[in-house]
């Protein structure tokens, strides 16, 4: 291994071959631990204990602390959502579109980042432009052939250009593709936008925890994640950040008693919401999940930089494709900028639901998407992991 894990922090491995960070991850143990904690003190605390916690054991300034040091951002460009796509929906139907205006996108986007935009092209007269689903030319592709069109394969950075327009307001793509593993290059992107005065919006399920994500720094203007895969949370939680900037052009679509500076005084009814990432904390969320997932970034994820977890997983990687068999599988190894912690393979000798099936009858985890398999160690992936699954891989 290229960093120092605690290896207990991850019980799943006494009995789990893990290979699918890129789906519904397990949960480490400090973030479950947290959790509980939490919970047995709302038990143990007679007058039901939610807002017991303050000063420095405060759960939202944790979260916002900590997920303002993993993002290089102040604490105050952070969000507490429940999932990707709440987080987006809100940015969606809270920006001030004009009839006319227009997003740009990509044809296979995942869910979370399609939906909220067709929302706005059905309900208010926005155009949605999808970029086509393309693939780099043969002979730059490195390990392998150009990947089928029959497969959703990526976007192209020249057709992007191509489809600017000065009706441009928002360009809405996924940091990685969920399939393929194609990976946008956020800091070329943010230049562009910054050019031509465009939102960037982005949706880092697939990223956050796994590859840098440095929002202020490239000019993105928006970024949500889910708590659930990479970064090894509780499901129903999740994260969003927001330049300054970009949360003043946010009308508030949602709205509770969290909202208001004037916090616990509920019949001061002055409309004052927060002006920071707070002012997308509407109302209540599972407080014991939240921290769970605070303190799992702080104990697992913090004391290494997303530098060096890219590095751990991009070597993994090049240990399975050393020993993965090309005439069974054709792996997709994208160029080192569009390359990510998803390391995609095209099954030759099966199809990818039937040969994840016989996986997981030997207790080893991957998942199939769109004819691909995802095969997506993690910073807690061994080498030993990595040569067992390939092996197994290579007998089916």
């Amino acid at each position: 291994m290229t960093i120092s894990i605690d290896l207990s922090h991850f019980p799943i491995k006494q009995t789990i071959n893990f290979q699918a960070h890129c789906s519904v991850s397990h949960l480490n143990k400090p973030a479950a631990d947290r959790a509980a904690h939490f919970l047995d003190r709302h038990v143990a605390v007679g007058r039901g204990m939610l807002f017991e916690y303050t000063g420095a054991e405060n759960i939202a300034q944790r979260f916002h602390r900590n997920f303002g040091q993993l993002m290089q951002t102040s604490p105050d460009n952070i969000s507490i959502t429940t999932n990707t796509s709440e987080a987006i929906c809100m940015i969606a139907n809270g920006y001030p579109f004009e009839p006319g205006d227009q997003i740009i996108s990509y044809v296979n986007e995942y869910p979370a980042n399609h939906y909220p935009w067709v929302i706005q092209a059905k309900n208010r007269g926005v155009e949605l432009i999808l970029l086509s689903d393309t693939d780099i030319p043969q002979e730059d592709r490195p390990y392998t052939d150009a990947i089928p069109d029959t497969f959703a394969r990526g976007w192209s950075l020249e057709e992007l250009k191509s489809k600017i327009t000065d009706r441009t307001r928002i360009i809405a793509l996924s940091h990685v593709q969920f399939t393929s593993g194609f990976a946008a290059d956020l800091e070329e992107l943010g230049a562009l936008c910054k050019e031509h005065n465009i939102d960037l919006v982005i949706d880092a399920a697939q990223s956050l925890g796994c590859l840098p994500v440095y929002p202020e720094k490239w000019g993105v203007a928006a970024v949500a994640s889910a708590g659930w895969k990479w970064l090894l949370g509780p499901v129903g939680t999740g994260v969003m950040y927001t330049s300054p900037e970009f949360r003043k052009k946010i009308a508030i679509t949602m709205s509770g008693a969290d909202h208001m500076v004037q916090d616990t005084q509920y019949l001061d009814h002055n409309w004052n919401p927060h002006t920071t990432g707070q002012k997308f904390e509407y109302s209540t969320v599972s407080y014991a999940l939240v921290d769970g997932l605070s303190v799992g970034l702080e104990e697992v994820f913090l004391p290494h930089s997303p530098e060096a977890i890219r590095d751990h997983n991009f070597a993994l990687q090049e240990l399975a494709l050393g020993k993965l068999d090309h005439d069974r599988y054709q792996p997709i190894v994208h160029l080192p900028k569009s390359r990510s912690g998803i390391l995609a393979l095209i099954p030759k000798v099966s199809n990818a639901p039937a040969i994840t099936a016989e996986l997981e009858k030997q207790n080893i985890i991957m998942t199939p998407r769109d004819g691909y398999i995802r095969f997506a160690p993690h910073l807690c992936t061994t080498e030993d992991e990595i040569i067992a699954a390939v092996d197994a891989l290579n007998k089916i």
